[in-house]
């Protein structure tokens, strides 16, 4: 997305990497990348500059140069004179990239390619583009937030399933080491307010989710979520009012993950049904307490995935107690840590309740 950070990102990789490095801006001026360097208090002694946009005459230079790192930000304003359109079209995204990628295999440099994604969240451009080349990164995040995830969707040197998690401040992107404490900082422990554990690559982190429940005026009630599917939130109203009594036919329900995250993993499903009742019934819940748990249509509340990565996150940031379906035999509890098993929706309410 347009703001989120990637060519500041880049930047700061080829400042603090110490090797010979070429920047290819089609979108700024050479003053303009000057001054982010300064921003960002790097020098850019190894960074040579050029504006090409024609792949055939960058090409040229990564041969003259010999350059160990080559940045083109971004690939939508590349275009190739061997093929037909405009920079940006099908047939030009793959002329450009084919010429980059022998560059790189000729050259032995390591070329990074910045490129946009459309609404939907996708790279911009053919799908092929993501076949042809050995790493796909995405930089998530808005610029109304300061918080940044950078996923792998592919990687042929390593693994995919993890993440790092930025923040973005005014000398560029700094690295968060404890994003579960950053995410909790202004937690607030009204009623709706609830602690879940998520995975993200081989890493949990504890966040909030918060649910309010108001008195619709409207024929259809309203359902609305921030960083989780509205789809999902309906199923599990369906089975909170038909499996634990929970009816809100007649109630606005909002989701909101805090601090701008946004997750769909089914871990949520029963935080979400935590945070809905605690809304509902205007009870608080404790505030040493961590929620996680998959619910299926029949109520039954299942076991996720790495759970006990969640359960060493939750012990390690001082939390007490944790509801959650029942440990198998191999996960190990850790000390001071109080399980509350719930095999049913109906289960974790009437806790709640009583």
């Amino acid at each position: 997305e347009p703001g989120v950070g990637k060519s500041t990102l880049l930047l700061a990789l080829a400042g603090r990497l110490g090797k010979k490095v070429l920047y290819v801006s089609g979108e700024e001026s050479a003053e303009q990348v000057s001054g982010r360097l300064q921003r960002l208090n790097i020098s850019g002694d190894q960074i040579s500059f050029t504006t090409a946009s024609e792949v055939g005459s960058l090409v040229q230079v990564i041969n003259h140069q010999l350059p160990q790192l080559v940045v083109v930000d971004s690939l939508q304003t590349m275009a190739s004179g061997q093929a037909e359109g405009s920079a940006g079209s099908p047939n030009q995204v793959r002329a450009v990239l084919a010429g980059l990628i022998e560059a790189a295999k000729s050259t032995k440099a390591a070329i990074f390619v910045i490129g946009h994604v459309t609404k939907e969240g996708v790279a911009a451009g053919p799908k092929s583009i993501e076949h042809l080349v050995d790493v796909v990164l995405q930089l998530e995040g808005n610029s109304n937030q300061n918080l940044r995830f950078l996923r792998a969707s592919k990687n042929r040197f390593g693994p995919t399933d993890e993440v790092g998690v930025f923040q973005m401040e005014e000398h560029g992107l700094v690295e968060v080491s404890n994003p579960s404490e950053l995410f909790l900082a202004e937690r607030h422990q009204g009623a709706g307010s609830c602690i879940t554990a998520v995975l993200e690559g081989s890493r949990s982190l504890l966040i909030e989710l918060q649910a309010l429940v108001a008195h619709s005026r409207l024929a259809y009630p309203k359902r609305a979520t921030a960083g989780f599917d509205v789809n999902r939130l309906g199923m599990l109203l369906a089975v909170l009012g038909e499996r634990a009594g929970v009816k809100l036919n007649y109630s606005d329900v909002y989701i909101n993950l805090a601090g701008g995250f946004r997750s769909r993993e089914p871990a949520l499903d029963l935080a979400v049904i935590a945070s809905v009742a605690s809304a509902t019934l205007k009870k608080p819940l404790p505030h040493d307490l961590i929620v996680f748990g998959e619910v299926g249509l029949g109520g039954e509340v299942r076991p996720v995935v790495g759970a006990e990565k969640r359960l060493n996150e939750t012990s390690r940031l001082g939390f007490k107690q944790v509801l959650m379906p029942n440990l198998s035999t191999k996960t190990k509890l850790p000390t001071g840590l109080e399980l509350i098993p719930v095999r049913t929706v109906a289960e974790a309410v009437d806790w709640l309740r009583y």
